[in-house]
């Protein structure tokens, strides 16, 4: 939002709870709709005059990742019916080729784009360093910092995911309807070494302890399913990411 707000274009944000002026995550310039995609209440009004949507709505757990892909279905539904040209999704790298009950609705979502009556585009992008950041800050309150055994991550920073999602909505009309498309951060690391990395930068005292991870989420990254060397987009390490303390801590 921030990027597109400084290239001087017009913004308006749905959002379940939009944020009150001076709050944190308000941007001045902005306009906030509140809106409900699994109902569709204040969808219409939220995309009305809009030229390009840029979905970025999540779906964790319970009823919001149920109703993910049908709510996609109506933000498109309500974005065509006003005239909107095209959508950008942004989802998760090879979220098809597993079996994670999360991935699964992205891959879900995904599908539904690529039947729009609107030209969409779906960005793919690694894990990002803010992922990583949650999981090692969450573990080391007890002191230990968990990584998964053999994991490695292709991280990206949500900034560079974000220049992506705005350039793939500027993009002029393709003769392709549908288009696809992975980005990846600048480097594979290990997840033990991005650890201590994350320990170095916040000054963490915690262990770092090697666990396996079973189920789908464990064969997705023993298969290395997260990683796309060959499509390194981003330019901004973990390393480089930690150091803008405080604000990525």
């Amino acid at each position: 939002m921030r990027q597109a707000l400084a290239q001087r274009h017009e913004v308006s944000v749905l959002s379940r709870n939009p944020p009150a002026a001076g709050a944190a995550g308000h941007h001045d310039g902005a306009r906030y709709f509140a809106a409900d995609v699994t109902t569709g209440e204040g969808v219409d009004a939220a995309v009305a005059g809009a030229d390009v949507l840029i979905d970025c709505l999540e779906g964790q757990s319970g009823k919001a990742r149920k109703n993910y892909a049908d709510g996609g279905s109506r933000l498109l539904a309500a974005a065509q019916a006003s005239g909107v040209a095209s959508a950008v999704l942004l989802s998760i790298i090879n979220c098809d080729q597993s079996s994670y009950g999360f991935y699964r609705s992205k891959a879900d979502k995904e599908r539904v784009y690529s039947k729009s009556a609107l030209a969409t585009v779906t960005v793919r992008a690694t894990q990002f360093h803010s992922l990583l950041a949650m999981m090692f800050s969450a573990g080391s309150k007890l002191r230990l910092i968990p990584v998964v055994k053999g994991a490695r991550f292709q991280s990206i920073s949500p900034t560079e995911v974000a220049a992506a999602l705005l350039a793939a909505a500027l993009e002029p009309p393709s003769s392709e309807r549908h288009r696809l498309r992975t980005i990846g951060g600048p480097e594979v690391s290990g997840m033990r070494e991005l650890a201590e990395t994350w320990k170095r930068a916040t000054g963490s005292r915690g262990r770092v302890i090697e666990l396996p991870l079973p189920g789908p989420m464990g064969k997705y990254l023993r298969e290395g399913m997260n990683l796309i060397p060959e499509q390194g987009f981003g330019t901004e390490t973990f390393g480089s990411w930690l150091a803008k303390r405080p604000k990525n801590l």
